[in-house]
């Protein structure tokens, strides 16, 4: 995968946001994150046409995804993502435009229940339990 879309703040098409989608779906895979669910937000919000939920055993291994993924996208498509809360790593947002991605701790993660306030409380578990 090259080039996936210009490095610049316009919206991906649908197939480059399905391509973002699935680089970053594979790359938590990869990296072992756990309990990982993708809500599609397309027509329910305008921040992004996925938001991506996915769990680190500690806040080392969070922190390795989050860098980790942060640097395959820059590299699979040109285009930084932005990475809030690496100093600490118990919840991290990595913005990659059209997909947003939270990695937590276990417990970080069952605090703030993201899949309930999304309305998406019996969501399907992608990747490793």
């Amino acid at each position: 995968m090259s080039n996936l879309a210009p490095a610049n703040d316009t919206a991906l098409g649908a197939e480059s946001v399905a391509a973002l989608h699935a680089l970053v779906m594979q790359s938590l895979d990869d990296d072992q994150a756990q309990e990982t669910i993708s809500i599609p937000l397309e027509g329910k919000s305008s921040i992004a046409d996925y938001m991506v939920i996915a769990s680190g055993r500690s806040s080392r291994q969070v922190a390795a995804i989050a860098q980790h993924l942060a640097e395959r996208i820059k590299k699979e498509t040109g285009r930084s993502a932005r990475v809030e809360g690496l100093p600490v790593a118990d919840w991290v947002l990595i913005d990659a435009g059209d997909v947003i991605v939270h990695l937590f701790k276990p417990e970080v993660r069952s605090f703030y229940n993201l899949e309930r306030m999304w309305g998406f409380v019996d969501a399907p578990v992608a990747g490793n339990a």
